[in-house]
């Protein structure tokens, strides 16, 4: 995998601005005594936030780029002047990206619809000016507010790919096959365990010009969710599917035993992937006549759709996709609903460092930050009071 443009796992220190400090400027010009204070507002700092991009369809140009960091808010001036707001940092995720905190585990966001934008990081607000506290008793105040302290994180981000079927099957069960029998995609075939290593997008052409997504997931095995095989890695993204093809060779020894193994193994990992709808598709039925099927359909499992194709021959390919359209239009299958109502569960911090060093994200990303405004209040002496911000809003 270190050789793969295929990165769906990210660990990314981030840091938004910090408020400009209000000025504690006095009006001072030749024909005007007392002018008073003037002091304008500090700038906002600015914001870390994410948005979503088809165009991208991995992690790969953020593995390159640790730190993020947003523009710190300038300082208010005489005049009134405001200060100048931080730059934003807006950061371009493909969509079906996932964030969590690096240290806690705590689940964050989820960016799922291109151009949707969330704030990671809030940058801190600007510090108001003298002349906000100027009151009858006190004409002349020599005090402003600070600006407020930035946020730093950091996060681990997730890519959980979207498509409207995933294929899932343990290896060599023919799903690269029938992903390239269906559609243009062009994974990589072989006789061998194993072969795919990076999830495969494939748009699979209907009629009348309709097309769903179609996602080629690497094998699984028994105790994938332990760890086995490629272990967690790949689980993920079939969470976002809405509809999920099993696929059993025909040529196994228990084709109902192998199903409920592949069931058994989403459900260690997340119970809630057994509400998905779920179609069976008995593959590499080439070999077999009619009497051999007719022997093997009372032994399959009972209560999901099924059918018999070969993708070499192109037998049953048709009935296939008509049972996939089928059941991906139905009312309780509709993608959107499946999206939204993905529960996103907390990193288990007793495996995250163990999760972490598989996926080679392991190392320090803390960023040391050299204060270089010496005249800055100390922030911990200085007390906010939101009177005073709502005055401002006035």
């Amino acid at each position: 995998m270190a050789e793969s443009n295929f990165v769906d796992y990210v660990k990314i220190y981030c840091r938004s601005g910090k408020g400009g400090r209000g000025s504690t400027h006095m009006r001072r010009e030749k024909y005007i005594p007392n002018g008073g204070p003037d002091g304008g507002d500090g700038g906002r700092g600015g914001h870390v936030i994410l948005r979503g991009n088809r165009n991208y369809w991995t992690l790969l140009h953020l593995r390159y780029d640790r730190h993020i960091m947003a523009g710190h808010g300038e300082s208010g001036s005489k005049n009134r002047s405001f200060g100048k707001d931080g730059e934003d940092k807006v950061v371009e995720v493909p969509c079906g990206t996932v964030v969590y905190n690096a240290e806690t585990g705590e689940y964050i966001c989820d960016v799922t619809e291109h151009g949707q934008e969330v704030i990671l990081l809030k940058g801190g607000r600007g510090g108001l000016g003298n002349w906000h506290f100027k009151t009858a008793t006190r004409q002349a105040p020599r005090f402003a507010q600070p600006g407020e302290p930035m946020q730093e994180m950091t996060v681990i981000m997730e890519l959980k790919l979207l498509a409207d079927v995933g294929l899932v099957g343990f290896p060599n069960a023919g799903k690269s096959t029938l992903l390239s029998a269906v559609s243009s995609a062009k994974p990589k075939i072989a006789n061998y365990p194993f072969t795919t290593l990076e999830p495969n997008l494939g748009i699979v052409s209907y009629r009348d010009g309709k097309s769903f997504v179609m996602a080629d997931i690497p094998g699984i095995i028994e105790g994938a969710s332990a760890g086995k095989g490629l272990g967690l890695r790949f689980l993920r993204h079939i969470e976002r599917n809405s509809l999920l093809l099993f696929m059993v060779p025909a040529d196994s020894d228990d084709i109902r035993k192998e199903y409920e193994i592949l069931l058994n193994e989403l459900r260690t990992f997340n119970p809630e992937m057994l509400d998905k709808q779920r179609v069976l598709a008995v593959t590499k039925c080439d070999m077999l006549d009619q009497e051999l099927m007719d022997e093997i359909e009372p032994t399959l499992p009972e209560g999901i759709p099924h059918v018999f194709i070969s993708a070499i021959s192109g037998m049953g390919i048709s009935v296939l996709k008509d049972i996939l359209w089928e059941e991906l239009n139905k009312e309780s299958n509709k993608i959107e609903g499946k999206v939204a109502n993905i529960a996103h569960r907390a990193k288990d911090m007793s495996h995250l460092q163990e999760e972490l060093k598989e996926e080679g994200e392991d190392e320090d990303l803390s960023y040391e930050y050299v204060n270089d405004d010496e005249d800055i209040e100390d922030l911990e002496d200085f007390e906010y009071e939101e009177e005073d911000w709502e005055e401002d809003k006035k």
